[in-house]
């Protein structure tokens, strides 16, 4: 037991009782036990006066002047050599009974527990190590397949069996690049020659991609450039007296004319169906101001070169200039009317647009109510092009103005008159003899909206005539177009958008003769088709689901699964297992 005895009053010098406390011994060595844990040492308790009260060893016991020395050491921790053995001492000092707790634990204790992490450590190190190499060379195994896949890709398709010794797989695929690259550099002009059709006929559509081609096509305007058209047309005895080798010649000198000392930039393409060339000329920025004069410049250059060039001058329709690219196309619709009218209005082989708004103009007597002429030949231009969109935005704007105007009821009428006058004659034009028996209800309205909405109907039937007669000169377009959709219909790039640029057409009238002539719209086609391969494939091959998608063309595998399991009411792999046995294909007898 340790006694501790406690004078009554404890700071009375003359105390008139004292209390004995009694603890045993062994809650106090079994706190020393807890404090030492596992290691191998001693803990002491000793009195304010540097007397044992009670100690607990394992191992040797300090002793002596050790002992001592322990009892002297101040609260810390130290380390302190004692019975030749280097020891770690941390003592505490109560503050209540002033008695300091010792522990002394042999030093080298620690150090053979850090030695012990520290192989733990570095075997820990080699084993990822190993590891990491080993599945490292397996990876490296596992990703070089896809190489030797493209390899053997290109291979293919330069037409080489092996692969020789002294070119690795990296190098193969660098030059396939680059030969590809060259391919791409080929196909330019006919990249440009597209885009220059869309922008002369369809004008600018929204679309990235689109947007994209034009400017690696060069076409882009730069800041403050300008454009205008010109349209370029030899009479039959002119292109009769060219050879096909002059006729080639000609239209590789205008794809891209520079006239430097001008700053205009000239790019063409050739309207097949009506043997004429259209000029898109970029008019770059100069510290000439007038704009009007530039383009005569323009013109009369053009003109003097192709005489140099051509036994016979030839016809120009010449458009009027725009800031940016989404007026080409009003400005080859003005080309084009001012092109025809050249006979009519202006003698002379070169006939502005604005001359012959400015004829009609005079000829009004200066009066601003009436719908301006160049409206007028705009709206029969785009009609006879075939342009849907802008006739209907033609009527839109024409009727608003008519709508604007505070007139009497019959010059009003006329005004009307005026716009449906100018239907009637490019219908008769082209040979719309049936719209004569509409004339009496075409002409029987009540309101403008009424009317707005007869002319829209009307334009849309023209332009659908229009189109047809082209197609007519073109009579395999429709069937050329299926066989290149069949041909490419696992191409994800594929749209509606890109097949009407390849071939010079709307989407609109693209969608309307694709449905005709196979009985599903673009996108419904395409997904039978896809939908069908992927059934083929599903049924006679063991090929992984993602890759059979990813074979057609299609890019977001959930969704297609959600779409198949819509269509025919199972998942691909159930389709699978039911069907490989040799069952019928979806939609097949």
């Amino acid at each position: 037991m340790l006694a501790m005895l406690v004078p009554i009053k404890t700071n009375d010098p003359y105390p008139y009782g004292t209390v004995l406390y009694l603890i045993k011994e062994a809650q106090m060595t079994g706190v020393m036990d807890s404090i030492l844990n596992d290691f191998s040492g001693s803990s002491y308790i000793f009195s304010s006066t540097g007397k044992v009260l009670t100690a607990n060893y394992r191992g040797d016991a300090v002793r002596g002047h050790d002992l001592t020395s322990l009892a002297a050491l101040d609260p810390g921790i130290h380390s302190m050599k004692m019975g030749g053995e280097y020891y770690s001492v941390v003592t505490v000092k109560s503050q209540v009974n002033g008695w300091t707790y010792a522990t002394a634990i042999s030093s080298y204790q620690f150090f053979e527990q850090v030695g012990q992490i520290r192989t733990i450590i570095l075997l820990v190190f080699v084993f990822t190590a190993l590891t990491g190499i080993v599945v490292a060379i397996l990876l490296a195994t596992r990703q070089y397949h896809p190489i030797r896949d493209l390899l053997e890709f290109a291979s293919l398709q330069n037409g080489v069996k092996e692969t020789p010794e002294n070119r690795n797989e990296w190098d193969w695929i660098k030059q396939t690049i680059h030969d590809y690259h060259a391919r791409i550099d080929m196909q330019e002009p006919f990249v440009r020659n597209q885009c220059l059709m869309l922008l002369f006929k369809h004008g600018k559509p929204d679309d990235p991609e689109i947007e994209r081609m034009i400017v690696q096509s060069g076409l882009k305007l730069p800041e403050q450039a300008r454009c205008f058209t010109i349209i370029l047309s030899l009479d039959e005895q002119s292109r009769d007296e060219q050879s096909w080798e002059d006729q080639q010649a000609l239209r590789a000198w205008l794809h891209q004319l520079d006239l430097p000392e001008l700053q205009a930039r000239i790019n063409s393409v050739e309207l097949s169906v009506t043997h004429q060339m259209a000029l898109m000329v970029t008019l770059l920025p100069s510290e000439e101001d007038d704009e009007a004069n530039r383009v005569r410049l323009v013109v009369d250059e053009l003109d003097e070169r192709l005489a140099e060039r051509l036994p016979k001058r030839p016809n120009l329709g010449v458009g009027t200039i725009y800031e940016d690219l989404a007026g080409l196309n009003h400005s080859f619709l003005e080309a084009a009317s001012a092109l025809e009218q050249r006979m009519r209005t202006v003698s002379g082989r070169i006939a502005y647009f604005e001359e012959l708004t400015e004829l009609s103009a005079s000829a009004i007597s200066g009066e601003s109510y009436w719908i301006p002429k160049k409206w007028l030949l705009k709206l029969e231009q785009s009609l006879k092009q075939g342009n849907e969109a802008t006739a209907l935005q033609l009527i839109a704007n024409m009727m608003q103005k008519i709508k604007r105007e505070t007139l009497p009821f019959g010059l009003l009428r006329c005004q009307c008159f005026d716009v449906l006058n100018s239907l009637l004659r490019t219908a008769a034009e082209l040979g719309l003899d049936e719209l004569r028996g509409d004339i009496s209800s075409l002409h029987a309205f009540d309101t403008l909206e009424g009317l707005e909405n007869k002319l829209s109907s009307l334009a849309m039937r023209i332009c659908h005539a229009a189109t047809n007669q082209i197609e007519t000169v073109q009579p395999a377009l429709m069937d050329e177009i299926v066989t290149y959709v069949e041909q490419n219909y696992a191409d994800y790039t594929l749209s509606l958008e890109h097949i009407a640029l390849k071939y010079d057409t709307s989407t609109s009238y693209l969608s309307r003769r694709f449905k005709e002539k196979i009985g599903y719209n673009f996108t419904e086609y395409i997904w039978q088709r896809r939908l069908k391969e992927v059934v083929r494939q599903l049924i006679h091959t063991s090929a992984l689901l993602k890759d059979i998608i990813e074979r057609v063309g299609y890019l977001d595998a959930p969704n297609f699964i959600r779409k198949f399991k819509k269509e025919t009411g199972f998942t691909p792999g159930q389709y699978r297992k039911l069907h490989s046995t040799g069952g019928p294909f979806l939609g097949e007898e």
